[in-house]
């Protein structure tokens, strides 16, 4: 059997027959349970974001609040689930599967020791130097809006360290397939953070102080996130030992990981504060509209592609050893994410503005704000396919132990999307604002904050600048995803081309869906967001579903056997 971990097989190491034999794992299954806890957790953040764009808008406040939560995110980015995916979830998973549980235990305890040590240190660092942080990362902005940004970074960056804590908790929870409560844990976080906007826009208070009032919010809601994940955490694996050993060959294998992994991480948050960098330079309420836009975007790679993701690390972990059971679990995942991806990705070229006015569009909220945040959430979705399949296709090359090549190709990915970010949001402002002028919307309203006049060619063009750091992001998520490609043909030698297949087999039913959904916004014309999304979206659903089982896509069974379900129970009985 090849060996393709580099690091050599032992002698009495169990083959992935025998532990096939052992248990049998429903991946599908877990993947659903990881789909259902991101999927409560992320309706919990939509509702957290639908508050704070009715309460904050996207003024001063809304800006530097964003700004504020990116900063100490990057200790969350860094440290937290990905890392981990990388590092620790592979060695543990392993451990347990050879029977070791109390080396497992012990390996465990020391990672999550040395992880608090390390995260402690950083959050403190960050306290002290959030100003000249926030001068960094958010040079554009200045007066109130930077005093404001700094003030929250410092309450905010101990509550992220909790997250770091809890991606740990979700490492574990994970391996052990405990899969549902790790995801849905995000929820106490949003509860809190809604718990504080509502209760400042009932005592009136100013922008500033529901501002501030929500960073607190994300502190304790930090700290709650990670504590209901700890008892059960607690309970399977009880051999778990908090130490701060270094000499366990476990945790001296996470550590060589650990090091490349953070590399990418790190490259990949780099991107992210270029973009932040970049969107600070642009009008009050660019940087806001593009955070909106990446919660939607965000949702269904949580939804669809890091559900598929988490579920199958574990066991690709304890199969690493055979490609061909690599490709088939890698063959599987894909198809289940394009799948998904492959229908909200024309939903949001085509239909986006619905959406966007259905979760945001209320209190401070309006019109302009949504056709802005419209464009930037379409130019992000020319790359969501790519950013699915990519998901898995780390996961595989973690499970394997390359943990290098996709942080090195994160670099190059990131480097592609600042120098075409740039350029685009230095030139796309006037193709967005012909376009949109054309279109019959009528003017884009602002009163912005003055630039050098060869970076704008009007004030109100400013914010839609913001639209091509997302089209830069999307062109690189392509290139990523084909040399991620090629970096696992080149580990596990030739195989079918499963990435291009399981795009292909969906993109018919893509079609029709988009057509569909083109000719009902013509017909029907404007519509209020909620009607639109039933006499749009609905039915364009509908014809994904009926072409995607027209083509064989045995996946939509996933949407249609729950249906039948309910329909069977539901039907009044002769």
């Amino acid at each position: 059997m090849t060996d393709i971990t580099g690091e050599g097989a032992r002698p009495d190491e169990p083959t992935v027959a025998e532990l096939a034999q052992q248990e049998v794992v429903d991946t599908g299954r877990s993947s659903v349970l990881v789909a259902s806890g991101i999927f409560l957790s992320r309706i919990a953040g939509l509702v957290r974001e639908s508050a704070t764009a009715a309460v904050l808008g996207t003024a001063f406040a809304a800006d530097a609040f964003r700004a504020a939560l990116r900063i100490p995110n990057l200790l969350q980015n860094l440290l937290g689930e990905g890392v981990l995916s990388a590092a620790f979830i592979p060695v543990y998973a392993r451990l347990l599967a050879d029977g070791d549980e109390e080396e497992a235990g012990r390996v465990a305890g020391a990672i999550a020791g040395l992880l608090a040590v390390l995260t402690g240190v950083l959050v403190l660092v960050a306290v002290v130097l959030a100003r000249p942080l926030t001068a960094v990362l958010a040079p554009g902005f200045t007066g109130d809006r930077y005093e404001l940004t700094i003030d929250l970074v410092r309450i905010m960056t101990a509550g992220i360290g909790f997250l770091v804590l809890s991606a740990w908790c979700l490492g574990v929870l994970n391996t052990h397939r405990r899969f549902f409560l790790s995801y849905v844990a995000p929820v106490v976080w949003n509860a809190a953070q809604v718990t504080v906007l509502v209760a400042a826009w009932l005592i009136g208070a100013s922008d500033t102080s529901t501002a501030t009032a929500l960073a607190w919010g994300v502190f304790v809601g930090g700290a709650l996130q990670f504590l209901v994940q700890l008892p059960t955490v607690i309970r399977v694996a009880p051999t778990l030992a908090i130490s701060l050993r270094r000499d366990l060959v476990g945790v001296r294998t996470a550590a060589r990981r650990f090091g490349p992994a953070v590399l990418g991480r790190g490259v990949v948050q780099l991107g992210a504060y270029v973009d932040l960098l970049l969107a600070s330079l642009l009008a009050t309420g660019a940087l806001a509209a593009l955070g909106y836009a990446q919660i939607l975007y965000l949702l269904p790679v949580s939804l669809f592609a890091m559900s598929v993701a988490a579920a199958e690390l574990p066991e690709l972990s304890r199969s690493s050893q055979d490609p061909d059971e690599l490709v088939g679990r890698l063959d599987a995942g894909l198809r289940r994410i394009t799948f998904f991806i492959g229908f909200t990705t024309v939903t949001y070229l085509v239909a986006g503005d619905l959406i966007v006015s259905a979760v945001y569009e209320r209190g401070r909220f309006e019109d302009s704000d949504t056709t802005l945040v419209w464009m930037i959430l379409a130019a992000y979705s020319l790359g969501l396919p790519a950013i699915g399949a990519s998901r898995l296709m780390q996961n595989v090359l973690y499970s394997v132990g390359d943990v290098k090549g996709p942080a090195k190709i994160a670099a190059f990915r990131v480097g592609v999307a600042a120098v075409l970010g740039v350029v685009l949001m230095l030139q796309l402002d006037r193709v967005l604002v012909g376009a949109h002028e054309l279109s019959g919307l009528g003017d884009i309203p602002g009163a912005l904050r003055p630039l050098p006049a060869s970076v704008r060619e009007t004030e109100d063009q400013l914010r839609l600048g913001a639209a091509g750091l997302a089209i830069g992001s999307a062109v690189a998520a392509w290139l990523e995803l084909g040399l991620l490609t090629a970096r696992l043909r080149a580990r596990i030698g030739p195989r079918k081309k499963v990435v291009s297949s399981a795009m292909l087999r969906v993109a018919p039913a893509v079609v029709a869906s988009g057509v569909v959904l083109l000719l009902l916004r013509i017909l029907l014309g404007h519509l209020p967001a909620l009607l639109g999304l039933l006499l749009v979206v609905l039915p364009g659903g509908v014809v994904y579903l009926a072409a995607a089982r027209e083509m064989g896509v045995t996946e939509v069974e996933i949407v249609l056997r729950p249906l039948r379900r309910s329909l069977r129970r539901y039907a009044p009985r002769s």
